[in-house]
C-alpha cells in the first residue's frame, strides 16, 4: 500500500497532470487546421475546437450550380472537422502517455 509521503506525491503528480491537459485544451481553441474539397477549390480553417475561422471559394465555383458548391463545402468542413479531431488527439494523447490504463474522459485527481 502506499504511505502518506507516496500518497501526496502521487496526488501532486495528478495534479501537475490535470493543469497540463487543462492547458492543452485551452491551447487547441488556438490550433487552427484546413479542410479542402475539390482539389482545393474549396477551403475551410477551423479551430481545434471547431470554431470556423476562414472559407475560401474559388471564384470558378461561383456559377449557377450551387448544389455542387454546397456538397464542396460540406466536404470541405468535414475534412477540417477530421483534421481539428485529429490533432486534437495527437496533443492530448503526448500528456497522457505517462498514465497507461487512464480511461477516457478520466478527470484527474481522483
Amino acid at each position: 500500500m502506499f504511505n502518506k509521503g507516496q500518497l501526496a506525491g502521487l496526488m501532486k503528480q495528478a495534479q501537475a497532470m490535470q493543469d497540463n491537459l487543462k492547458k492543452a485544451q485551452d491551447e487547441l481553441a488556438f490550433i487552427e487546421v484546413t479542410g479542402e474539397a475539390g482539389n482545393g477549390l474549396v477551403k475551410i480553417t477551423i479551430t481545434c475546437k471547431h470554431q470556423v475561422k476562414k472559407v475560401v471559394i474559388d471564384p470558378s465555383l461561383m456559377g449557377d450550380d450551387h448544389e455542387m458548391l454546397e456538397d464542396l463545402i460540406t466536404t470541405a468542413f468535414n475534412d477540417a472537422a477530421k483534421r481539428a479531431e485529429q490533432t486534437s488527439e495527437e496533443k492530448m494523447g503526448k500528456l497522457t502517455a505517462g498514465m497507461p490504463g487512464l480511461p477516457g474522459g478520466m478527470k484527474l485527481p481522483f
